[in-house]
């Protein structure tokens, strides 16, 4: 797709947090074009499209949804609003991308990825990690069998964050706690290199609130491969993460699931490859040239394809499961 096509496609920003905030900034900043933006209020939409330079803001999401500008929408509610707004943009004719957590659960995944292949549009997890330049050499390298067959994987998703109880990250009505926030990041990665998990255990501690703080998780694989991920939003870790194969290995810098470095080492410890993973901004941008090719070519993303996105949602469902954790949404 050329430049000139590329910003012929209108954004529109659903929401205005500060993931949104980061979001079109890495637009902007990338030459791409935010048509609009659309909040619970006419006041926090306006505020926003002042911040950014946005010629239209709505009031409404359904206005924003609406607006003849918008080809493409993306989702940044809190983690139970992002089915609705998908719906309500999709049932529009608007493309979607939606921030990960895809949604809160498998059903209601499973319910937006339909309705995108019904409506043939464009739908697409805001796993921005994926798409960045040394996630990419990354996948070529194992592709290439510079590490051999890939024995574990280990990744940690660590911060200290708020732990004032009435914040969205501890507020379980609002999907808050370690999982959703952090923990999608070295799942959703796991899923990346090795796939399917064909087993998985996890254990959790839990704020007062009953928001998950912290969250380890065990994969197995029928290659005999293991995953192991660490999260935690009450403490900051290394945010480190490893790929261990047969011939090698790869180690990825701090912050792994931001634009970084990696170095290959062969079975003797020598740096045998390296990349450079530095972009210009915080490096949303390349989720959003994704979703601008699917648009022009009709196709499916092969890099996070939203029936995987589904799949993972599942596998969440299933270490909540395990460790107790129901989200009040939810029911009983």
């Amino acid at each position: 797709m050329t430049d000139k096509a590329q910003k012929t496609i209108g954004w529109g920003i659903l929401a205005t947090g500060w993931i949104a905030e980061l979001f079109t900034k890495d637009l902007i900043l990338a030459g791409h074009r935010v048509a609009a933006v659309g909040s619970r209020t006419q006041a926090g939409a306006d505020r926003f499209a002042a911040t950014h330079g946005i010629a239209r803001a709505h009031g409404s999401y359904a206005d924003l949804v609406a607006d003849p500008a918008v080809d493409v929408v993306y989702v940044a509610t809190p983690h139970p609003q992002h089915a609705e707004a998908a719906k309500l943009a999709l049932n529009a004719g608007k493309h979607v991308l939606v921030e990960k957590a895809f949604t809160l659960n498998a059903a209601q995944a499973e319910e937006i990825v339909a309705l995108a292949e019904a409506r043939g549009l464009v739908l697409l997890e805001a796993m921005w990690t994926r798409f960045l330049p040394h996630m990419v050499a990354l996948r070529a390298v194992i592709a290439q069998g510079m590490i051999g067959e890939v024995r574990s994987l280990t990744a940690d998703h660590r911060q200290k964050l708020p732990d004032d109880p009435a914040h969205r990250l501890n507020a379980l009505d609002l999907g808050g706690g370690a999982l959703l926030d952090l923990g999608i990041y070295p799942i959703s990665f796991a899923w990346d290199i090795l796939g399917a998990p064909q087993t998985i255990a996890a254990q959790a501690s839990f704020h007062a609130t009953g928001a998950d703080r912290q969250v380890a998780t065990v994969f197995g694989y029928g290659s005999g491969a293991l995953a192991t991920t660490l999260s935690s939003s009450d403490s900051a870790g290394p945010n480190r993460a490893a790929i261990v194969g047969t011939k090698g290995r790869i180690e990825i810098d701090r912050t792994w699931y931001a634009p970084t470095a990696f170095r290959v080492y062969d079975t003797d410890n020598q740096v045998i490859h390296s990349f450079d993973g530095s972009v210009g901004g915080r490096g949303m941008q390349f989720q959003a040239a994704e979703v601008e090719a699917l648009i022009a070519t009709g196709g499916v993303s092969t890099i996070m394809p939203p029936r995987q996105s589904v799949a993972i949602m599942a596998t969440l469902d299933e270490i909540r499961r395990q460790i107790g954790l129901r989200y009040p949404s939810e029911g009983a």
